[in-house]
C-alpha cells in the first residue's frame, strides 16, 4: 500500500484529471436514485439512464412506484440484467418506505440498508450524491482501480472501503469516489487498462508490476 504522502500526490494528480467527476446516473430526487442505484447493480449507468429517462418522465414519485404490478415494472426495465429480481426489490423498497419511513428516503446508513434490495454501496451512493454526507461507495471500478494503484490493499469490498477511508481525508471520501469511479472507466479499464496515458504511473503499484516483467 502507498504512503500517505503519495497517496495524497495520487489524490491531488485525480482531482486535476477528473475535476467536474460526478454521479453518471440521471435522477432528480432522492428516491429516484435509490431506484437508478438498485438498478445499476451489473449494468452500465448508460443502459440505466436510457431506461430510466423513460421511466421516470412517467412515474417519477414513489406514489407512481407504488401503483406498479411487477410485471408491469419488469416490462419498464427489461433491457437491465436481472430485471426480475430488480423490480421485486424495488417494490418491496417502495412498500417500505411507504410503511416505515412516511414515503421518504432514509438519510442514514442503517436506516437505508434496512430497506429490501439495498446493500452497502448502494446506501454510500445515495447518501453521498443526495444527502451530501461524506461516503466511499466501492463498486466494481473503485475496488480495481483502489487495489491496482495502492490506495487499498484488500481482498473485498469491505475491506477495501474500510482503507479508503483510513487513507482518504473525510471531506474528500465523496470526490475520491468519483474520481477513482471516472478513472476506471476512461482509463484503468478491467481488460486493458490504458496505461500509456495515464497520469499516475509514477505511483501505481500495478504499472509497476508490469513494467518490471
Amino acid at each position: 500500500m502507498l504512503k500517505s504522502e503519495k497517496i495524497d500526490n495520487v489524490l491531488s494528480i485525480l482531482e486535476q484529471t477528473y475535476p467536474t467527476a460526478h454521479c453518471e446516473l440521471n435522477f432528480e430526487t432522492p428516491f429516484q436514485l435509490l431506484v437508478a442505484t438498485m438498478l445499476s447493480a451489473q449494468s452500465t449507468d448508460k443502459t440505466v439512464n436510457k431506461v430510466t429517462e423513460r421511466l421516470f418522465k412517467n412515474h417519477p414519485t414513489l406514489d407512481d412506484f407504488l401503483e406498479f404490478r411487477q410485471e408491469e415494472l419488469e416490462k419498464e426495465i427489461k433491457e437491465i440484467g436481472l430485471y426480475r429480481n430488480k423490480a421485486k426489490n424495488i417494490l418491496a423498497m417502495c412498500r417500505e418506505l411507504a410503511e416505515r419511513f412516511n414515503g421518504k428516503v432514509p438519510d442514514t446508513m442503517e436506516d437505508l440498508m434496512s430497506l429490501p434490495g439495498v446493500g452497502r454501496k448502494t446506501a454510500n451512493v445515495v447518501l453521498s450524491n443526495a444527502f451530501g454526507v461524506p461516503a466511499i461507495a466501492v463498486d466494481t471500478h473503485v475496488f480495481r482501480v483502489s487495489n491496482r494503484i495502492g490506495l487499498a490493499e484488500a481482498d473485498n469490498v469491505e475491506e477495501t472501503e474500510e482503507q479508503l477511508m483510513e487513507n482518504i481525508p473525510r471531506e474528500k471520501w465523496s470526490k475520491a469516489h468519483h474520481w477513482l469511479i471516472w478513472h476506471g472507466r476512461r482509463i484503468c479499464e478491467a481488460r486493458k487498462p490504458k496505461c500509456d496515458i495515464c497520469p499516475l504511473t509514477g505511483y501505481c503499484n500495478y504499472y509497476k508490476g508490469i513494467s518490471e516483467k
